[in-house]
């Protein structure tokens, strides 16, 4: 079920709601979180998709906030145009989207306070353009945790650039959620013997991708050993993470990425093995940060102290990699 709210308030999104769960039944039972989407006009679909699929392991309450950012929009007259959705409409979930316009554009914190969930975490999502510093943002104050994506940002090592002195508990990112099936395939194959130092690290992937810097800098920090990353100009629409080869004494560990599904692991003296490692959709990375309400303090660790020491000669230390627990 949808219902249309053009020109209205959030007083009478919220009597319409208190009417809909009366007439329709308790639809808030059992939601867990508030998600607040923050994005711009136009774009709300696909993250509302993904919250709605999401939502089927992670009941919530999802409110979309959507504003002009800095185009022509934002000289409109003063209104917000609200929909409610419930029901096959909303997964598991109920969204409320809220369109704002002109001077109700500018405070979001107000429009999305008396629609939250009470005594129920809140959680952030910009899916798009983030604020410079997200902790300190209006949507972003409110919230326990707070997702970006510097992959969507004008420019994305940058972005990751400034994470590293704007990062504050709660924050994350999907480049950092897209390197969980990295992770753990690596730290598979070095849980196997023989269990020699890592004398040399290579990452290798697109020059958009910021996951192939944090993919370098975890492991640089994990195995003690000076990672180099190469970030090109991708070929044939290939993007993100490419490969890795990580050399010691008795040879070279190599897993390449050769469709956007499967990856090829070669090992010396073992035969070579084709691995599954699909890249995660939009709905798979946010499930599995909403699995967590604590701060990721791995993802921390890695943002403020290994991404600055990238390609910084370190000590050779025994291998020991670890996973953050999502």
């Amino acid at each position: 079920m949808i219902v249309d709210l053009p020109n209205t308030t959030t007083s009478d999104i919220s009597k319409t709601l208190v009417k809909i769960r009366e007439e329709g039944g308790a639809v808030a039972l059992g939601r867990v979180l508030t998600l607040v989407i923050a994005t711009e006009l136009g774009h709300e679909e696909e993250a509302i998709e993904a919250a709605n699929d999401a939502s089927r392991e992670h009941p919530m309450r999802v409110i979309v906030v959507s504003t002009a950012g800095e185009g022509p929009a934002t000289k409109d007259e003063a209104r917000l145009d609200a929909q409610i959705r419930v029901g096959g409409d909303a997964g598991a979930s109920e969204v409320i989207v809220l369109r704002a316009y002109g001077d109700t554009a500018s405070d979001e914190e107000g429009l999305v306070t008396g629609l939250l969930l009470p005594d129920a975490p809140v959680v952030a999502w910009w899916p798009g353009e983030a604020p410079e510093v997200v902790s300190q943002s209006p949507i972003g104050r409110m919230a326990q945790r707070r997702i970006t994506d510097a992959a969507a940002q004008r420019d994305p090592q940058g972005f990751l650039a400034n994470l590293t002195t704007s990062y504050a508990p709660g924050d994350t990112d999907f480049s950092w959620t897209r390197l969980t099936l990295w992770r753990a395939q690596l730290a598979a194959v070095l849980d196997q013997p023989p269990y020699q130092p890592i004398t040399a690290i290579e990452v290798h992937g697109s020059a958009d991708s910021p996951s192939t810097s944090l993919l370098a800098a975890w492991l640089q920090e994990a195995l003690g050993t000076a990672a180099s990353h190469e970030l090109v100009t991708p070929a044939h629409g290939s993007s993100g993470i490419q490969g890795v080869r990580l050399h010691r004494k008795s040879g070279t560990i190599e897993l390449e990425r050769v469709s956007a599904s499967v990856a090829m692991l070669i090992q010396p003296d073992q035969p070579t093995h084709e691995i599954s490692l699909p890249r995660r959709s939009l709905r798979d990375c946010l499930a599995e940060e909403l699995r967590r309400l604590d701060p990721d303090e791995l993802f921390g660790e890695v943002i403020q102290r290994s991404l600055l020491k990238l390609s910084e000669p370190t000590h050779t230390a025994p291998i020991t990699i670890r996973s953050s627990k999502k």
